[in-house]
This record gives C-alpha cells, structure tokens and sequence, in this order.
C-alpha cells in the first residue's frame, strides 16, 4: 500500500527534488505549488500535484482536501517546505514585511498540520517533516524577520514532537544551510517590495545584500544542491526512529556545535563576519 506525501513548495528547489525522488524510495508524493501553471508544469512530469497557497486559508483547506482524496482518504507524511527569506535590517521592517514573513513560514504551515493530523492520529501513524534552516539555530543581520520566524518554528516543532509522544506520529526538522535555489531571487523580491524605497543608515550594507541576491550560481564552497535535503527527509519518513534533528551542509553542522561551546559575544564576532 503506497505511503502518500504531501510536499508544500513544490515549485523549485528542495521541494520538486523531493517530489521527484520520493517515488523511487516506496513513496506517493503529492506535490504542492502557490500558481495555478506550476500545478500544471508538476502534473505535466507525472506527479499528482494540487494547488495550495500557505497565505491563504482557504486555499489551504482546499488543497489539504485535494490531496487527502488523491491519498484515498489518509496521508502518511507532511513535508512542510514552502518558505521565503525576507531580507532587511529589523529597524527598518515594516510591520506587514514582518506578518507576512510568519504567515508563510510558520501560520500557514500550523494551519495545514491541522487540517492532516487528525487523520494521522486516527490512523496511529504518520509523519511530519519541517524544513528550518541554518538560521532557526543562530541569527545573522538583516536576516531578522527569517531568523525570528525559523527560531519559531524550532521551538514550534519540538512543542509538537512532545505533544504527540506516544500516537504512532513522529516529527523531524530538517536544518539546511546554504543551497542552490531561488531562495535569494525570492528574498530580491521581498527586499524590493517592502524595503526597496526605504532611506536608511544600512544603505551601504543593502546594496552589498542585493549583489549577493542577483549572483547567480551557488552562494559559496559550502552551498550543496536542493537534492542534499533528500536523503534526511527519506530517512525521517521511513525510519522506524527517526531523528529529531537533521542538520544538512557544513554551516549548520558547525554552527549547531559552536553555539554550545562559544560565548555569546565570540559566537556574534563570528557570524557578523558571516553575513
């Protein structure tokens, strides 16, 4: 019996390479896309694919209903992916820049857990995978709104895995750091809607921050291809224990350790220089 997936950010990037390799490894996924033409461009690979906008409720009611019937009624798996990085110093911020930041990475994905774990509790199994990030475990500057929605998530996360201790449903986060996708074209995007006519003390720094953006190719030696996040995400949906924690890439491994061992005013020094 086929183990459905239901995979959110399916567009580009982590989520289509997982939507893609999750078959060969026994599972069905059910890939998942904002605009209507990317449904169409994933349903044109062979993928079930359903439409499902994390800033709109009611499109994720729908799509949650959607994948549910092509799953036959049950998911086993959630892979919570669909993310963006809005950039900008937090003294600059605008209020809705930052609403809308928690809305995609963190209230959409709270309302689509809820709309699939009731039929994972009934079935006494299922799994739900998150992908954080690097900066879910130490902050960079003028990364404030993505940090801050990342730590939330962590701290979300782990509340849920304790919470469902015991029903058959186990939860993972997946940490990446740097990777190869339009993660930055997107942040562009955000900088220049909400921040893009700001006068500011940072102008300096902004303008360093939109050239890295607009580079094309990987970001740095460090950055790994979208299809590094697969292998953890296969082993927390099919391990029978698996991992709370799967820190993907160099940075995040390194960071994860010198945040425990580092003063906190070394630790800055560091990822000051990091940014």
């Amino acid at each position: 019996m086929s183990r459905f997936v239901l995979i959110t950010g399916c567009s580009s990037g982590i989520g289509l390479a997982a939507a893609r390799a999750l078959g060969a490894a026994g599972f069905t996924a059910i890939a998942s896309a904002r605009r209507p033409e990317d449904v169409t461009r994933l349903q044109g690979e062979g993928l079930l694919a359903v439409r499902l906008d994390l800033d709109d409720e009611a499109s994720i009611e729908a799509g949650a209903r959607e994948a549910m019937q092509l799953a036959g009624g049950r998911l086993y798996g959630l892979f919570n992916n669909g993310a963006y990085g809005q950039p900008g110093a937090i003294e600059d911020l605008p209020t809705p820049a930052l609403r809308a930041q928690f809305q995609t990475n963190l209230f959409g994905w709270h309302h689509l857990i809820r709309q699939v774990l009731p039929s994972m509790l009934a079935a006494g199994e299922g799994r739900i995978v998150q992908n954080s990030s690097v900066l879910g475990l130490v902050a960079m500057k003028y990364r404030g709104a993505y940090n801050a929605s990342k730590f939330a998530l962590e701290g979300y996360t782990d509340t849920l895995r304790l919470e469902l201790r015991g029903s058959g449903v186990e939860v993972s986060l997946i940490e990446p750091g740097p990777i190869d996708t339009r993660f930055r074209a997107n942040a562009r995007a955000a900088f220049l809607h909400h921040l893009g006519s700001v006068r500011s003390r940072h102008e300096g720094d902004y303008r360093l921050t939109l050239a890295r953006l607009e580079k094309e190719g990987p970001s740095g030696r460090f950055t790994l291809p979208s299809e590094a996040c697969v292998p953890p995400l296969l082993h927390a949906l099919g391990s029978r224990r698996p991992r709370h924690r799967y820190g993907v890439t160099l940075p995040t491994k390194l960071f994860a350790i010198l945040r425990r061992l580092l003063p906190s005013r070394w630790l800055d020094a560091l990822l000051a220089k990091s940014a």
